[in-house]
């Protein structure tokens, strides 16, 4: 499955029109279409990103990423095996880092 059907059918399940999305992740609507279309190719890291966020899917959902895949950056890889061998509490408490280094990013940006 494509990321432009992957973005549809997640738009679509969520309820959401395509100027909804557009409104809650800062693009046109005319851009969230082509790019369910398929006709917006490469998206960047920041707009997947927001995407991931907004439907509340990892970003590997969302554009088919396989973290085990040998084209994987290795410690990336590690990392994500060892987020996965971490009990729930300390996934939640590693999201909540993550959330931290984004507010803090986005405050010097």
């Amino acid at each position: 499955m494509t990321f432009a059907v992957r973005l549809h059918k997640l738009r679509v399940a969520n309820r959401l029109s395509l100027q909804q999305v557009a409104d809650r992740i800062g693009i046109s609507k005319a851009h969230v279409w082509n790019l369910e279309k398929g006709q917006a190719e490469n998206p960047s890291m920041e707009l997947v990103m927001k995407l991931a966020d907004l439907f509340r899917v990892p970003i590997a959902d969302l554009v088919g990423e396989n973290p085990e895949a040998t084209d994987q950056d290795r410690e990336m890889v590690a990392m994500f095996r060892d987020l996965k061998r971490l009990d729930e509490d300390d996934r939640e408490t590693i999201k909540g880092l993550m959330e931290q280094f984004k507010r803090r990013r986005e405050t010097k940006a």
